[in-house]
C-alpha cells in the first residue's frame, strides 16, 4: 500500500503537475505511510523532476475511529499522531464551537456565531448559567483555533488561568494539538454534513430575520478566513449555499446540490430532504422549509458573497495572518477580553508587527473583533491607549454599510462594533 500511494503522489505531481493532496479518512493509514508519502513529494526538485516536491500540500481528515481507532493497528494518521509532520487535519474543535452541536447530533444546539447565551432559542440548552459557561468554553476553543491550533500557545482562559490549547476539552481529548500552523485546516462547513447556511437556520433564535443569519453565517466564515493556517471553505459557502438541511446529499443529486451562480436562489426549501438520512430530523426541518419569511432574497446573497471576497482579500492584504511558524504565532499573536470577567460573544484578537523581523512594511498592529452578539459592544483595551488604529481601508469602503460604522478612540483604547460584524483595525507604519 505504502508503494502504491508514493508511486501515484508521485506520478501526480511529477506528470500532471497536481499541486496537493486531500486523503479522505486519512485516520486509516499509518503515520509511517503518510510520512513516507511527505518525504517522497519532498525528494522531488525542479532541476531533477520539474516540480518543487516541499511546495506540494498535504493533508487530510485525522479522524480516531473504525477497526484502527486508538492506534489499535499500529499509530495511525490522526489529528493528535500527525504533529510535526507537515500534514494538515481538520480542526473539528473550531468548526462546533463556531457552530454549536456536531454533525451526529445537537441540530437545534446553538455556538458561537449563532447565538449561545447571547440571543438564546426557545430549543432547551440549559440555564443561562449553563449556558454562559459553555460559551466561554468555545470562545477559548476558537481562540486556539485562531492562534493555529498550537499545542503550545498559551493564553488567559475562561477561568482566568493561564492555559494552552491543550489544556482545553474537547469530548475528553485536547482541543489544541498542532505544532505548525500549516498542519492546521480550519473549517465550519464541507461537502459532509449541513452546510454552514442550513445550520444556521437551524440554530439561530426563532426572531431572527434573514439579514440577522446572514451575519451569523458571515461571522462564522470570517473566523476561518482571519484564522492562522490554512483556511478552507465549502463550495458556495459565499453565496450562503443551502442543500435544503440534507445532511448527506452525496446521492441528492443536482436538486439538492446545486449551485446557483446568478445569485437569484441559494437553493433552500427546494424540498424535504431525503428520508433514508434526514427523517428522523423532519420535525425540525419541516417547518424550517415550509416558513417563507426563512428564504433569502438575491441581496442577501450578494451580501453573504461580498462578505467573503472582502475577508478573503483582508487576508491578503498582510502577512500577519499568514504566519508561518510556531514561533512567529507565539510571539505576534495575542487575545485581548479573556478570563472570567470578559465580555461573553466577543473576541479580540492582536497580531504584532511591532519587533524583531518586519513581516509586513503596511501594518504595524492589527486587531481583529468578532462581535457575534445582537448588540453593539464597545470594550476598552489597556494596550491599546495612545495606538492610533483605523478601520481596515477595505471595511472603510465596505459592501456593509454596518462595519463602516465601527470605530476605534485612542484616548481610551476603545474600540466599538456594531452586532454580528467582523471588524478589522490596523496601525500603519
Amino acid at each position: 500500500m505504502r508503494r502504491l500511494m508514493i508511486d501515484s503522489v508521485v506520478t501526480w505531481v511529477r506528470d500532471y503537475q497536481v499541486d496537493g493532496f486531500r486523503f479522505d479518512l486519512m485516520g486509516h493509514h499509518m503515520v509511517e505511510d503518510m510520512r513516507a508519502v511527505r518525504e517522497a513529494l519532498d525528494s522531488l526538485t525542479l532541476e531533477e523532476d520539474g516540480v518543487d516536491g516541499a511546495s506540494i500540500y498535504v493533508y487530510g481528515e485525522g479522524w480516531d475511529f473504525g477497526e484502527v481507532a486508538n492506534n489499535t493497528r499500529g499509530v495511525n494518521a490522526t489529528q493528535l499522531n500527525l504533529p510535526g509532520t507537515g500534514i494538515g487535519t481538520f480542526n473539528d474543535r473550531l468548526r462546533d464551537a463556531v457552530r454549536g452541536g456536531n454533525p451526529f447530533g445537537g441540530l437545534q444546539e446553538q455556538g458561537f456565531s449563532n447565538g449561545l447565551f447571547t440571543d438564546p432559542s426557545s430549543f432547551d440548552q440549559g440555564t443561562p448559567e449553563e449556558q454562559q459557561a459553555r460559551l466561554l468554553l468555545f470562545a477559548d476553543q476558537i481562540r486556539a483555533g485562531l492562534a493555529g491550533n498550537l499545542r503550545d500557545y498559551s493564553f488567559e482562559g475562561a477561568s482566568g488561568d493561564m492555559i494552552t490549547g491543550a489544556d482545553l476539552d474537547y469530548n475528553g481529548f485536547p482541543v489544541a494539538y498542532t505544532l505548525d500552523p500549516q498542519e492546521h485546516i480550519v473549517y465550519v462547513s464541507a461537502h459532509d454534513n449541513e452546510t454552514i447556511f442550513d445550520v444556521i437556520q437551524a440554530k439561530a433564535p426563532e426572531t431572527a430575520t434573514v439579514a440577522d443569519r446572514v451575519r451569523m453565517h458571515n461571522m462564522a466564515l470570517s473566523i476561518v478566513a482571519l484564522s492562522q493556517g490554512v483556511p478552507f471553505f465549502h463550495a458556495g459557502d459565499d453565496m450562503l449555499r443551502s442543500k435544503s438541511l440534507d445532511g448527506n446529499s452525496y446521492d441528492s443529486g443536482d436538486w439538492f446540490n446545486r449551485l446557483d451562480f446568478t445569485y437569484q436562489t441559494n437553493n433552500w426549501a427546494v424540498g424535504l430532504p431525503p428520508a433514508w438520512d434526514n427523517e428522523g430530523k423532519w420535525d425540525v426541518t419541516a417547518p424550517l422549509l415550509e416558513t417563507a419569511a426563512l428564504v433569502p432574497a438575491p441581496d442577501d446573497i450578494m451580501n453573504g458573497v461580498m462578505h467573503l471576497r472582502e475577508m478573503l482579500a483582508i487576508r491578503s492584504s498582510s502577512p500577519l495572518f499568514r504566519l508561518q511558524t510556531a514561533d512567529a504565532v507565539f510571539e505576534r499573536v495575542a487575545f485581548h477580553n479573556t478570563g472570567p470577567e470578559q465580555v461573553p460573544g466577543v473576541i479580540i484578537m492582536s497580531i504584532a508587527d511591532l519587533e524583531g523581523e518586519d513581516l509586513d512594511p503596511d501594518h504595524e498592529l492589527i486587531v481583529v473583533v468578532f462581535n457575534a452578539t445582537p448588540e453593539a459592544q464597545m470594550l476598552s483595551v489597556t494596550d491599546l491607549e495612545g495606538v492610533s488604529l483605523s478601520l481596515h481601508p477595505l471595511q472603510a469602503e465596505s459592501h456593509d454599510p454596518v462595519v463602516q460604522t465601527a470605530s476605534f478612540a485612542a484616548d481610551s483604547g476603545t474600540l466599538t462594533v456594531p452586532a454580528r460584524t467582523t471588524a478589522v483595525f490596523v496601525l500603519g507604519e
